[in-house]
């Protein structure tokens, strides 16, 4: 099973086979490019360019297999929790089609639906179903499968970046808030038993963060970019300067965590997450972690999206300084079915 995320800087490849109920690392790549927004491309030529870039990531990481699993951005997805009367699954595919009209912001036929059923409540009064829609434009998932086709690759399924994270994330016993601080959006997920409960997906992350610190130190971007690897938040260096240029941006990132927990307990009624796990390319920014359990008051932890997955001890010290990145393409390399 081969599951490939492809970001906005970055696309990372996973291939996993399952063994019991876990999994064994078959092969593992990253690889930066630089190019528009996929969604953005029309012309032949970039698609052709980014799958080559895919291509090579593929045969130089060892991947073997072609039927791949992908995701498209979350911030190019619509998500909505609904409710309806106790009906069966049947019946509920059947409403999810009529209904879905009424809460995707685009035209029916121009999107791709598909829906999960969260819970069964046969105690509230009335009965009902909780039911997750998410929907993503037709237009953006084909950009998507153009790329694999152009590295030579079958694409088996498309999911969104968030229901992968949450396989790969989320335990099945606890509510969690997932954090993906990629380079262009942060993505916020509540998972509760190991289903996305409420996902959002807000253009503050990682370039935000790169800015800030050129702007503020008054050099370029690249220099900014090692600045802040470097540097991060921690006060005692370069007398705190990139701390200082990182900390307005990092509080726009909480408030919208704080806003995402707020929302679910008051209008999905559900509990507030109990730890927040975070991953992607930000997630690495030194004393992130202390900062952001001072801010939250939860306990914050850094994904290891490689927990159920079996892995000698030289590939996973190899692999731990990059373990956060991998989370998506892990999530859609353990998808079954």
């Amino acid at each position: 099973m081969v599951g490939i995320d492809i970001g906005s800087k970055t696309i990372k490849v996973v291939e996993l086979e399952k063994e019991g109920s876990g999994f064994n690392l078959l092969a593992s790549g990253i690889v930066g490019y630089q190019s528009q927004p996929i969604t953005k491309i029309e012309d032949e030529k970039e698609f052709a360019a980014i799958g080559q870039i895919l291509r090579k990531l593929h045969n130089e990481a060892g991947v073997t297999g072609k039927e791949v699993n992908i995701s498209v951005p979350e911030s190019q997805v619509f998500t909505r929790t609904i409710k309806f009367p106790l009906l069966t699954d049947a019946e509920i595919a059947s409403a999810v089609k009529w209904e879905s009209e009424q809460y995707i912001p685009i035209p029916i036929n121009e999107a791709i639906i598909q829906h999960t059923i969260l819970e069964r409540n046969e105690k509230s009064s009335p009965p009902e179903v909780l039911v997750l829609l998410i929907a993503a434009p037709r237009i953006v998932v084909e950009k998507y499968v153009r790329v694999a086709a152009a590295a030579g690759l079958n694409v088996t399924s498309v999911e969104t970046e968030l229901v992968a994270l949450t396989r790969a994330l989320a335990p099945t016993d606890k509510t969690v808030l997932l954090v993906e601080l990629g380079a262009s959006s942060t993505n916020i997920a509540i998972s509760k038993a190991g289903l996305l409960s409420f996902s959002r997906s807000i253009p503050i992350a990682g370039e935000a963060f790169t800015r800030a610190v050129s702007q503020s130190l008054g050099v370029n971007a690249q220099q900014a970019e090692e600045y802040k690897k470097t540097y991060g938040l921690e006060s005692s260096q370069l007398e705190g300067k990139v701390k200082g240029a990182l900390d307005p941006v990092l509080r726009m990132v909480v408030d919208e965590i704080k806003k995402a927990i707020h929302y679910y307990q008051t209008e999905e009624k559900g509990e507030a997450p109990g730890s927040i796990i975070i991953s992607g390319g930000t997630s690495g920014l030194p004393d992130i972690i202390s900062m952001l359990t001072g801010a939250l008051g939860v306990e914050v932890l850094v994904a290891n999206p490689f927990s159920h997955v079996a892995l000698d001890a030289e590939t996973a010290k190899k692999l731990a300084p990059f373990s956060p990145l991998y989370s998506v393409a892990v999530g859609l390399a353990e998808r079954e079915g």
